[in-house]
């Protein structure tokens, strides 16, 4: 009791000294020893709402709600495990239904209506606790899934934007990159678009490599003046035809008309430097419905040969944490709103797959391997105390960092 006193007084950054702080936890004590009743019951529900709110961590929420049945039952009640997930992004507050998925054939049992309402709110509990755990445990992944199209291509197939999809600028002797159509005026923009691995991914940085025309007279560099990412998903019932990525005008109609985006981020500017250049974003943001579109504003770099600007991409990365397999989303309606699939029976949340060579060449340190099994612990009691589900995979990242990029926020 006298914790959550003090995490209140914390919240709200109240002064108190160390005298006052002895005397508030005798009192405390006192009375509830003579009046032996409920902490939440004692403060009142707006109160226990307001101190219960401040919780960060998915797991103290999880720890608070074990502690007691009245306690359970006054955090499940109140959707305060979903109130977690909207503070940590407010995106989940698109969620209408939350659905929990799993292989095991239960008995057909009659309840009356309260304890279905119950049935249906400790779901809700458990699932969002398991989000918000997804939410905040992070790892660094490549997220993106497949190239879906371009604005305009130079020379289809040979420049076409599935050659952003490889690490560098050479396959087999031959370039690799996206070239745009040349244009008079530098400030025509373009854009790339991709669909990302899960439905639910958090980003966190995109990666651009501007390519180097190493074949052309001075090696000139045909990067963006500035670039420019939005996030969405499309249209319930609508999906892209693997016949329809060829054609981008037919594409780009698609996604001008059945793509509804809902995050786009600031401008950051490009250098115009063959290097993998990081756009790191002001905060990590949730794509509900896998759809990423990469706008380049503005060229920098004029071909002499006709005399027209240019802007040609080696590489692109996206860099966060998909969410599945353990989360998925079906979008409803136009305006976003969607069922949030949970599958219980998910052994991982994406944890990312290594390279026995670079296992073989890296060995963990004691610390690492430490913090790793106190994490494994922490999520063994997590998911103890919720009745079971998704292990997430630890936080190593399988996107290499080099020191010599340069992260732009």
């Amino acid at each position: 009791m006298y914790a959550c006193w003090i995490s209140f007084m914390n919240c709200y950054r109240y002064p108190i000294c160390a005298s006052e702080l002895q005397s508030v936890k005798i009192t405390l004590d006192l009375e509830f020893m003579e009046e032996f009743c409920d902490f939440l019951q004692w403060l009142g529900a707006d109160m226990s709402i307001k101190i219960l709110a401040s919780l960060e961590n998915p797991t103290d929420l999880v720890r608070a709600s074990a502690v007691s049945s009245s306690w359970r039952r006054f955090i499940v009640m109140n959707g305060l495990a979903k109130q977690l997930c909207i503070r940590m992004f407010p995106e989940v507050s698109s969620v209408a239904h939350v659905i929990e998925v799993n292989d095991r054939i239960e008995p057909l049992q009659i309840r009356h209506e309260t304890s279905m309402e119950w049935s249906c709110l400790e779901r809700e509990h458990r699932v969002y606790a398991f989000l918000a755990r997804g939410l905040t445990t992070f790892m660094r992944k490549d997220c993106i899934l497949e190239a879906i199209v371009a604005s305009s291509t130079d020379n289809y197939p040979q420049e076409s934007i599935h050659h952003t999809l490889e690490p560098g600028d050479r396959v087999d002797q031959r370039a690799s990159y996206w070239s745009s159509e040349g244009a008079v005026d530098p400030a025509v923009p373009e854009t790339l678009v991709y669909k990302l691995v899960a439905n639910l991914c958090v980003i966190t940085e995109i990666h651009i490599h501007p390519f180097q025309a190493y074949f052309q007279f001075g090696f000139p560099i045909y990067s963006a003046k500035a670039v420019r990412f939005r996030l969405g998903h499309l249209k319930p019932a609508y999906e892209i035809e693997n016949d329809m990525k060829d054609e981008s005008t037919a594409a780009l109609r698609f996604i001008r008309d059945n793509v509804v985006w809902t995050y786009t981020s600031p401008s950051f500017p490009m250098a115009q430097e063959s290097r993998l250049q990081k756009f790191k974003l002001p905060e990590p943001a949730l794509c509900i419905g896998g759809i990423l579109q990469i706008e380049l504003l503005g060229r920098v770099q004029k071909q002499e040969m006709d005399e027209k600007y240019y802007i040609c991409v080696s590489h692109v990365q996206v860099v966060g944490r998909p969410l599945s397999p353990a989360f998925d989303a079906d979008i409803m309606d136009p305006s976003g709103k969607c069922t949030l699939k949970y599958y219980s029976d998910a052994d991982y949340c994406c944890s990312p797959i290594k390279n026995c060579e670079a296992e073989a060449s890296t060995s963990p340190s004691r610390f690492r391997s430490f913090t790793a099994s106190i994490r494994g612990w922490e999520q063994m009691i997590f998911n103890t105390l919720l009745g079971g589900g998704m292990m997430v995979g630890n936080d190593d990242s399988d996107v290499d960092d080099d020191d010599d990029d340069e992260v732009i926020e």
